[in-house]
């Protein structure tokens, strides 16, 4: 982000294709970046009736005026839905790609008897609109999809969308 500050940038393609996630505090961090300070990034919703916990972005706003466009695809899961989510429910930045991963569970492990341990799913993700991520994941604003001609011809047709939504902001 720094050498994004330093640059004479004055738009962001944040490319989450393929991310498969990471800490949930580092998302809160990254997204504080684009949004108000203290904004809820994600929802923790553990169901029957429990009260479900917000987490809010820590960053420094530094970037939040700055037009933004998102790239998602089926390999972005996780940390990387639960940002992309937040821009678009916080700013209304457009998502362009393919739908989400959806992976929008809270899991937990609990060691057992003799070394072994099980993971059992405690909760899941919701965005700041309280929309689920778990095994829906997210529908991109602009669906495109990338084909093998594509690839075999070095094309990214998601990223040249996502140049063309961006320059017309």
């Amino acid at each position: 982000i720094m050498e994004v500050l330093r640059s004479p940038a004055d738009r962001i393609i944040l490319d989450l294709r393929n991310n498969p996630g990471g800490y949930l505090e580092v998302a809160q961090d990254l997204t504080g970046w684009f949004v108000d300070v203290g904004s809820v990034v994600a929802i923790e919703d553990f169901g029957n009736g429990a009260e479900p916990r917000e987490y809010r972005s820590s960053g420094n706003s530094v970037l939040k005026s700055m037009p933004i466009v998102v790239l998602i695809n089926e390999g972005s899961a996780s940390a990387s839905e639960i940002m992309a989510g937040a821009l678009r429910d916080l700013r209304g930045v457009k998502l362009i790609g393919a739908k989400s991963y959806g992976k929008g569970s809270v899991q937990e492990l609990t060691s057992l008897r003799e070394g072994t341990s099980l993971k059992v799913t405690i909760a899941k993700w919701l965005t700041p609109s309280k929309k689920s991520i778990m095994n829906e994941g997210l529908e991109p604003d602009v669906k495109m999809e990338i084909t093998k001609d594509d690839i075999e011809n070095m094309k990214d047709p998601q990223l040249e969308k996502a140049i063309e939504v961006i320059m017309a902001k």
